[in-house]
Formats: structure tokens, sequence, C-alpha cells
């Protein structure tokens, strides 16, 4: 007897490892992307690799736990779950890290505006963004970052975070509110 049946009369012979793995080559097609954009979102544009790693790593593990995949949410809806838990996992570890880039390079980054008082004044500004939104809760985080620095739309995001669209409205007013209350604070016009 043969090892595996063929799947569905295609016809073709196809075999179930065959049918299996162009299953998995869709799933990857289809999400990558996507959990590379939610990786992001929760790690930070500073991450880009650890988000690049963390995407794989997630497409590994949807693979693996195809065969316990009951059917209790949407097939994207699992996958960007294990996404969003599996970055939630890495910024804890990877936290205390320097991001990639160095001071040397954005010292030697040529800028448009003015002098530097205005570059100071700028880059002070942006190091007061950047640590009042790691203030944020994670799903505020995720979805500023979604947003804002990675262009996902509504419908993207709320797929992505697995809640209505009109949640991460919430999400987006609260954070927006937020983050203008700690910026205050730290004595910015906001």
């Amino acid at each position: 007897a043969a090892l595996f049946k063929p799947w569905g009369g295609s016809g073709r012979g196809a075999t179930a490892p065959d049918d299996a793995e162009r299953a998995f080559a869709e799933i990857v097609r289809r999400y990558r992307e996507p959990v590379f954009r939610l990786g992001v979102s929760v790690l930070g544009q500073a991450f880009v690799p650890e988000a690049e790693d963390a995407a794989q790593e997630v497409m590994l593990r949807a693979h693996r736990g195809l065969r316990d995949f009951r059917g209790d949410a949407t097939l994207g809806t699992w996958i960007y779950r294990i996404a969003f838990n599996h970055a939630l996992n890495v910024k804890a570890r990877v936290r205390f890290r320097a991001p990639h880039v160095s001071d040397d390079a954005l010292a030697g980054r040529p800028s448009s505006e003015g002098g530097p008082h205005e570059r100071m004044e700028d880059a002070r500004r942006k190091e007061a963004v950047g640590e009042c939104i790691g203030e944020l809760p994670e799903v505020y985080q995720s979805a500023l970052r979604l947003h804002y620095w990675l262009g996902a739309s509504m419908g993207e995001i709320a797929a992505m975070l697995d809640v209505p669209e009109n949640t991460v409205k919430s999400y987006l007013f609260r954070a927006r509110k937020l983050l203008h209350a700690r910026l205050t604070e730290r004595g910015f016009d906001a």
C-alpha cells in the first residue's frame, strides 16, 4: 500500500504531502507580510531584523500547529494571534538591547531641517514620543505603529489584532489621548 493516498480526485495524482506543501506555501505567501508588519508594530521599527526572525518563527509554528487548528477562528486570526504572542515574547527578550542603528549612523545622516538647535529639539521630541509610546499598553502601541508607521488600514489592523474595527478606532483614540497627555507632562506641545 502507498504511504500517502491521492487527495481529492484531482486527476493529477497529487499526494497528501504535495497538497500540504502547496497549501502551506499559499499560507506563507498570504500571511508572511502581515505577520512581519504585526511584528514590527509590537517590536518597533528599530528592531526590524528581530521582526523578520519572528515572522519566520511564526510561519514555522503555524506549520507545526496546522494539524491542531480547530477552526474556532479563521486561519488568519489564528496566525495573527500566534504572531502577536510571539512578538510580545521577543519584545520581552530584546527590550534592553540597543536598536540596530548606531549613534554614528544617525549622527551622519543628513537633515533637511534647520540648524543644530532645531535638529536637537526634533531629536529630543522624537525620543520623547518613542518613550511615551513604549509606556502605552501593548495593543495601543501595535495599533499606533500599524496605522501610522506601516500604513495599515483599520480593517487590516482589526484582522491582525483579532478585534472589531470600532475597537481599533477606540484603541487609536485612547492611544493618541494618552500620548498627548504624556507628552504634555514632559513639556512638549502635543
